[in-house]
């Protein structure tokens, strides 16, 4: 068996917020012309009146996915910890509304809920008779700049990440010996150099553009405070002057090993196909790439390690094009054929 194609329709995020799409001809799309069959999404982005959907949309879902024989594979979920406003959620209060959303994913169809990487391991493991019970499994998500496992090769540690997170669900997964817990890579943590869309994102909103070009054209050769430094000297009054303005540009590694795959692909539960920009081949007509990250390293040890879930796209390239006015938009159906094409070129057998 082959790994399969997906999209989460949270990448036709204009198409629906301009009302060219809704959920419905997203569904469409997905099977008349990506001839493939999976479906993810954002919660509260298409489920009406989440989190308590009327009964009318629930029909109208699983109906529509019968009607075209689609697979519901992952509902993306958010934790909103300050969901009753007079305080933070308490972790128990937490694992309640992720129990109410593994039974939202179940009434729905979906085989996997997915949960941000920030969810505390214990929130995780509270739901986890419920996932049992419903026939749903939890996916935490690796998503950059986390690396799979943390390696002491690492120059810069954020200190709100926990670079154990990986590890951690293997081990819950291990110890209760539930096939109801996993991970969720996002291929975001193989962008190993900076988008030509977020360049020139970068670009339209300095004050200097031609530092931004500085930066990306010399990020290997000095470090942040280095680079930082140069900058001022060069470029005086450059309001490029802090690590997060800076930080996409100096992209020069991934964040995560492809190799790692192979420990955590018993646990993967669904593959997030992060991409930004679609760009054909030189001397390859009609074959697409996005420069700025690797799948073909991946997707080759996926293969290897006998991996036959979904990889679903999930564009986001449109978020650093937005600011340039209705007319100049990306394509985004468009950008999501072109990385099918890609994605069944390299998941063939």
């Amino acid at each position: 068996m082959s790994i399969k194609r997906g999209v989460s329709l949270y990448s036709y995020q204009q198409a629906q917020f301009f009302k060219q799409m809704n959920w419905k001809d997203m569904i469409r799309e997905v099977h008349d012309n990506l001839h493939t069959d999976g479906i993810e999404i954002i919660d509260e982005a298409t489920i009406r009146d989440y989190p308590f959907p009327s009964e009318q949309f629930i029909f109208d879902w699983n109906n529509e996915m019968a009607r075209w024989g689609m697979k519901a594979v992952t509902m993306d979920i958010y934790l909103d910890v300050h969901q009753f406003r007079d305080h933070v959620m308490t972790h128990a209060e937490a694992a309640e509304r992720l129990k109410n959303d593994i039974k939202i994913a179940a009434r729905l169809g979906f085989e996997n809920v997915r949960c941000l990487c920030m969810v505390p391991i214990d929130v995780i493991e509270m739901a986890l008779p419920t996932a049992e019970k419903y026939n749903v499994r939890i996916g935490k998500e690796i998503h950059a700049p986390l690396p799979i496992k943390r390696r002491l090769t690492t120059a810069w540690v954020d200190p709100f990440l926990d670079y154990r997170m990986a590890q951690q669900i293997m081990d819950l997964a291990d110890r209760t010996g539930s096939k109801y817990v996993g991970l969720v890579p996002d291929m975001g943590i193989f962008q190993h150099s900076p988008t030509r869309v977020s360049i020139a994102y970068r670009k339209r909103h300095t004050n200097i553009p031609e530092a931004v070009d500085f930066v990306v054209e010399n990020r290997f050769n000095y470090n942040m405070d280095e680079m930082l430094a140069k900058i001022q000297e060069k470029y005086p009054g450059s309001d490029l002057t802090d690590p997060k303005s800076m930080q996409g540009l100096m992209l020069r590694k991934s964040s995560a090993d492809p190799e790692d795959l192979r420990e955590i692909a018993p646990y993967i539960v669904s593959i997030h196909g992060k991409f930004y920009e679609m760009t054909e081949i030189e001397g390859q007509p009609g074959h697409y790439e996005d420069k700025s990250i690797d799948y073909v390293n991946p997707i080759k040890i996926l293969k290897e390690c006998g991996y036959t879930g979904y990889i679903n796209s999930e564009y986001e390239g449109q978020r650093d094009q937005q600011d340039m006015g209705y007319e100049n938009l990306p394509n985004e159906v468009e950008e999501i054929r072109r990385h099918h094409e890609m994605l069944t070129r390299l998941c063939a057998d």
